[in-house]
């Protein structure tokens, strides 16, 4: 049994301990119950409720939202409009969104699937300072995927 008032923490029967709480008015919490002999402590319940769940949007604020933003090519798509997609692709990685690059076939251009695979290569090796593969180029009906994923910031 631990606390922040028990003057001196060490193993008491279930029994002893539930009487230690009740003399205190506050409860006896379980809080390693995996230990030999398990853990528990001695708080106002409620307030470990609340500390609990302060922690837990602590953590949560403090994570990461990874966003997944969309780039479309074509399977003639310019030099110009590469350029321009390439640069938007590079703002994305350095702000830490992962980057899904698409290109979509119209009708016939099916044929063309091998400019869309060189197109999504060229992209991901143009880019390949700021981010990794994350899934290679894959065909899906009428789009060919590839998702990259910004290297980690050290």
């Amino acid at each position: 049994m631990v606390g922040d008032n028990i003057e001196n923490p060490g193993i008491y029967p279930l029994s002893e301990a539930l009487r230690k709480a009740e003399a205190m008015e506050m409860d006896l919490v379980e809080i390693s119950a995996q230990a030999d002999p398990p853990v528990c402590k001695i708080v106002d319940f409620q307030k470990f409720l609340y500390q609990q769940r302060k922690k837990q949007k602590e953590i949560k604020a403090n994570s990461v939202k990874v966003e997944v933003k969309e780039i479309r090519f074509g399977p003639n798509t310019g030099e110009h409009d590469y350029a321009f997609k390439l640069k938007h692709a590079e703002n994305f990685l350095k702000d830490g969104d992962k980057v899904k690059a698409y290109v979509f076939f119209h009708g016939r251009e099916i044929m063309f699937k091998d400019q869309g695979e060189a197109m999504l290569a060229r992209f991901a090796s143009d880019l390949e300072e700021w981010c990794k593969v994350e899934t290679l180029p894959k065909l899906e009906g009428k789009r060919m995927n590839m998702i990259l994923a910004p290297k980690t910031k050290k």
